[in-house]
């Protein structure tokens, strides 16, 4: 069993930052992709940011160049470096982690508050 526990949320004024953490942990268990997507009240759950094992990444146009993804391979850990918060970036924040074949983990959800 994969389990994944989030850490970092909170409360931050509107300019503030805050850093996400993520960690895989599970026997054999070994991340090919980590990510984090977010799930607003009266929205839709969407992409904030992937990576992948290699290092690569992807940004939704709305965070790019005030956040940043990384990931820490020994450890199965991924990290959101989220500056510059903006109101509307609040929202609960879920990560991921995919290993071999089709399995997907989740984490338990941490929320992010932005006021104005």
């Amino acid at each position: 069993q994969v389990q994944l526990v989030e850490s970092g949320g909170g409360l931050v004024q509107a300019g503030g930052s805050l850093r996400l953490s993520c960690a895989a942990s599970g026997s054999g268990f070994s991340a090919n992709a980590m990510g984090w997507y977010r799930h607003a009240p009266g929205k839709q759950r969407e992409m904030v940011a992937t990576i992948t094992s290699g290092g690569s990444t992807r940004y939704r146009d709305s965070v790019k160049g005030r956040f940043t993804i990384s990931i820490d391979n020994a450890k199965n850990t991924v990290y959101l470096q989220m500056n510059s918060l903006k109101p509307e970036d609040t929202a609960v924040y879920y990560c991921y982690a995919a290993g071999g074949g089709l399995n997907v983990y989740w984490g338990q959800g941490t929320q992010v508050t932005v006021s104005s």
